[in-house]
């Protein structure tokens, strides 16, 4: 039996100090072109402990990432803590773990998971059951925010597991458990409803794309990336065709215990809270000041209102949860505790003061601005997806579309501004190779089903067939709408 590469003592004592030492060694690096000492230390650190989260684990080396961030000059260590636990992203999790724990603890969850094992197109064999539980996921993602969607779907994932007795160390739950994450990434892409990195890449570039227009775009290309996620998984993990057993499943439904009134009133918390989420953005189009009252609130008022009711309503004198008890058993701490340093580490490569993206921003744009007009649609695209799945969604969209649009204004060129600005708002949102690219992706790179090595691998061979799916399929769809 193979040696795991965090068990061979060689490796071990071998990475683990050298990883270690790169975290602290970058930010006595001398400036070099404009580059900053602070951007050199954190360039390292992002190097250094991504190849511990990729062959160690995550706990710690997550914990190494905080740490080593402090010691940035220009960010320190009260950045750190802000940008990490006190981020609202980190809030947002906590809270939605905690209701979806209470969710969790009534029969509501096996019900839904039950419903759609029940379909006879999903019990077909293991490849129709992956195929129907992502392509679920990907339909209801094109309207749901990407993290709201994940953490929505990862308990009826786990429950699914649960009820066809399926090992978390089966292929079949690291398919389902990958293609979750890199499914809810593809949707986020494919609409701008309730997915803002399109939106803010063409606000970075000035530009007004209808919603149909984008979705025009973006929806075939991100199917087609969809099918082709499917293919890589199934053909090289290759999931046993008997793996599933059905038989058990109608007594489970028979034996499921009736609804009482704890079970009621989750659902209607729960509920509330999808809806707080949901419907406002709706509103955007159709009466803005109902979105905007809404908007300014967050993600994280939704959660926290979910589970203050939970904690304060009581049935026969006990409430519906105890904040002790979700705390303990209902929140991954290890995964949060890697979303805190992804988190972190995002906000300093982004930061002003640190001008990692000011460097890249003026040396690449100079460095750009007289190449051929494919050369610069590859360039584009390249370095969207692979920014995007190394840093925040959010800055790829911003700063690349700034920099296309600053070019393709000063210069002649036949390149379609629309349509490449619609190819890095997509790209920017399809992250799925390491964990600082989006919280989801840390999660199941920290779950039982799979590895942080798993989701590079595959996530790394995805984004690279994003960029070819982009360039063929979504800006000469493009040249036809713009």
């Amino acid at each position: 039996m193979k040696t795991k590469l965090k068990d061979n003592k060689i490796f071990f004592w071998t990475v683990v100090p050298l990883s270690i030492i790169l975290c602290f060694v970058g930010q006595f690096v001398p400036p070099v072109n404009g580059l900053s000492s602070d951007a050199f230390g954190v360039i390292f650190i992002f190097i250094g402990v991504l190849i511990l989260w990729l062959t160690i684990g995550i706990d710690w080396p997550s914990l190494l990432c905080l740490f080593a961030l402090g010691f940035i000059d220009s960010f320190g260590f009260n950045k750190v803590l802000t940008s990490s636990f006190g981020n609202s992203t980190f809030a947002f999790l906590l809270f939605t773990f905690i209701c979806t724990y209470a969710l969790s603890k009534t029969s509501l969850i096996k019900r839904i998971a039950l419903t759609f094992i029940n379909f006879k197109v999903a019990q077909k064999n293991s490849y129709s059951f992956i195929f129907f539980f992502l392509l679920a996921t990907l339909l209801l993602g094109l309207f749901i925010s990407p993290s709201v969607l994940f953490v929505i779907l990862l308990p009826i994932l786990e429950e699914i597991l649960t009820i066809l007795n399926i090992d978390k160390k089966d292929n079949i739950s690291k398919i389902l458990m990958l293609g979750l994450g890199f499914t809810v990434s593809i949707s986020s892409g494919m609409t701008p409803i309730a997915h803002v990195f399109p939106l803010l890449a063409m606000n970075a570039a000035n530009i007004e794309v209808s919603t149909f227009e984008y979705i025009a775009i973006a929806f075939p290309a991100g199917l087609v990336l969809f099918l082709l996620m499917y293919l890589l998984l199934v053909l090289f993990l290759k999931p046993e065709k008997d793996g599933l057993n059905f038989e058990n499943i109608s007594n489970l439904s028979k034996n499921l215990q009736k609804l009482d009134k704890k079970d009621i009133i989750t659902l209607i918390v729960f509920v509330t809270v999808l809806l707080l989420w949901i419907v406002p953005s709706l509103f955007e189009f159709i009466y803005y000041p109902i979105y905007e009252f809404f908007n300014k609130y967050g993600t994280v008022m939704p959660p926290l209102l979910g589970t203050l009711i939970l904690c304060i309503v009581r049935i026969e004198n006990k409430p519906l949860i105890n904040v002790g008890d979700a705390f303990k058993n209902g929140v991954p701490w290890g995964s949060l505790v890697m979303c805190a340093a992804t988190l972190a580490l995002g906000e300093a490569i982004k930061s002003d003061d640190v001008g990692l993206i000011t460097y890249l921003q003026s040396s690449l744009g100079n460095a750009l601005i007289n190449l051929s007009p494919i050369l610069l649609l590859i360039i584009f695209a390249l370095w969207a997806a692979i920014q995007t799945n190394l840093s925040s969604n959010m800055v790829t969209a911003t700063l690349v579309s700034t920099v296309a649009s600053t070019i393709l204004a000063s210069t002649i060129t036949s390149l379609n501004l629309e349509a490449t600005i619609c190819i890095i708002g997509m790209l920017a949102s399809f992250a799925f190779a390491t964990p600082p690219s989006m919280p989801h992706i840390a999660i199941i790179s920290s779950s039982e089903s799979c590895s942080a090595k798993d989701v590079f691998i595959f996530g790394s061979i995805l984004m690279l067939l994003s960029v070819i799916v982009a360039l063929l399929i979504s800006y000469p769809l493009g040249l036809l709408i713009f």
